[in-house]
């Protein structure tokens, strides 16, 4: 690991520490995202942790870094709310999972659903 990466590792983990963190205990969300062929992707997937900059996820599809995507809490319901966000890691699990990492952006320019 270069100084590079240490240092956004460090930068991220104290910005994590100063955001208000909610344990989501493994709440199913939707998530949508347009792939690398330009088709759109859905999926359910489990969050693992909220926070006011992000998310944590669990997902059993990597995603490439910097894709904007839509998290959408209780997609049945119709009071849901949707959440935009670009990918910021992406790492493979033991178990083949991927830990997907989102920052969550306060404006909807990265919506192209």
């Amino acid at each position: 690991m270069n100084d590079n990466e240490n240092s956004e590792i460090n930068e991220d983990n104290v910005e994590r520490r100063q955001a208000f963190r909610l344990d989501m205990e493994k709440e199913l969300v939707d998530i949508i995202w347009i792939n690398e062929q330009q088709e759109q992707q859905q999926r359910k997937i489990t969050c693992l942790d909220f926070s006011r900059n992000g998310l944590k996820l669990d997902c059993d599809h990597a995603i490439p870094l910097q894709t904007p995507a839509t998290i959408i809490f209780k997609i049945a319901n119709a009071n849901s709310q949707n959440l935009h966000g670009t990918v910021i890691r992406c790492i493979k699990q033991a178990n083949g999972y991927f830990e997907i990492a989102m920052r969550i952006s306060d404006d909807k320019s990265n919506k192209k659903r």
